[in-house]
């Protein structure tokens, strides 16, 4: 008897013909790779991601700015000098010294935080023979302050008063008149230096054709301070030195760069 093939039994369905499969597998890979995502990158492609748009054109200009006020602190570079034979003699006279003057600024009214030492030396002092042989002589022994000022009025008189309390050993090396709190004086200084640099770089955007864009960086420079002014020594009886503060000036530069639209 001949066996019964599996679509000849009873409810079975019949069997789909393997070429129809075969094609229904060929379109479904067809479908699948249309189905791909649309950004997708040939090979070789660059990514638009990876493109980057130019640099935009930049200007790099540097402003200044100067502010003026007028002081109301004087900073005084005194001092004592004394030589003698031997280094305990120097330093002795030279201690003698710096107590008058540190007297004479307390009875100048100067308070103890206004004076502040400076510099402390003891070197032996040489002499040349006629052989061309140094010899040591003595020895020099020096104490410099630096002495606040906070009332300007009375910088001559303070001057006077140390010159007269500490005679030939008195050393008076200058005068150098500031603003306390020099704060207000930086902010304006700033404000005109980088208004200084806005213009010019407005100014070289309008010669280019172009917009002022964005600020890109400010760099802002060493601020110039007032320097020491020489004061002469004082006569002799404590007169007061003449001075002339004059005005204090803060001079701020900046480096900014800005774009260019």
């Amino acid at each position: 008897m001949t066996p019964r093939q599996p679509h000849d039994l009873p409810g079975a369905r019949p069997a789909r013909p393997l070429r129809a499969l075969a094609v229904g597998a060929a379109l479904g890979g067809v479908l699948l790779g249309a189905a791909a995502p649309a950004n997708a990158v040939a090979p070789g492609a660059v990514p638009a991601a990876a493109v980057r748009a130019p640099a935009p054109a930049t200007v790099t200009v540097s402003g200044s700015g100067r502010a003026a006020a007028a002081p109301d602190l004087a900073v005084l570079s005194v001092g004592v000098e004394a030589t003698r034979k031997t280094a305990k003699e120097a330093l002795a006279a030279q201690n003698t010294a710096a107590k008058a003057l540190v007297d004479a600024l307390h009875a100048q009214g100067v308070a103890d935080r206004d004076i502040r030492t400076e510099n402390l030396s003891l070197a032996p002092v040489y002499a040349q023979s006629s052989a061309g042989e140094s010899k040591v002589t003595g020895y020099q022994a020096g104490q410099s302050f630096a002495v606040k000022v906070r009332d300007l009025d009375r910088t001559g008189q303070i001057i006077g008063a140390v010159n007269d309390a500490t005679g030939d050993a008195g050393r008076i090396s200058g005068v150098v008149f500031d603003v306390s709190d020099p704060t207000a004086l930086r902010a304006a200084a700033r404000e005109a230096a980088h208004r200084d640099a806005r213009d010019k770089a407005e100014q070289y955007a309008r010669l280019s054709g172009r917009r002022l864009g964005r600020l890109v960086s400010l760099t802002e420079g060493e601020s110039a301070r007032p320097g020491p002014a020489a004061v002469p020594a004082a006569a002799d009886g404590g007169e007061a030195v003449p001075l002339a503060p004059g005005e204090i000036e803060e001079h701020v530069t900046v480096t900014a760069v800005y774009e260019l639209v």
